[in-house]
């Protein structure tokens, strides 16, 4: 179940995962733009569709779950 947007463990964040769903394999073969879009994602948490936080021994791991729209969005601002 994704999370809202926390500004307070925004501020304890000490490392970020991206999830990729099987539907976006033609992304996960140019390396280049999966990090494009990696980056654009974490840049801009609060705009993702389906962020989570888990709990770390140090702080927190910001989870990002790409999706359809997550996709869209970024295509729109290009």
């Amino acid at each position: 179940m994704p999370d809202k947007f926390d500004p307070y463990r925004e501020a304890l964040v000490v490392e970020t995962n991206t999830i990729w769903p099987p539907e976006f394999s033609h992304v996960l073969a140019d390396a280049a733009q999966r990090t494009r879009v990696e980056e654009s994602l974490h840049a801009d948490a609060a705009q993702a569709a389906h962020l989570e936080y888990v709990r770390l021994a140090t702080g927190f791991c910001r989870q990002i779950t790409v999706t359809e729209a997550d996709v869209e969005r970024l295509r729109s601002r290009a």
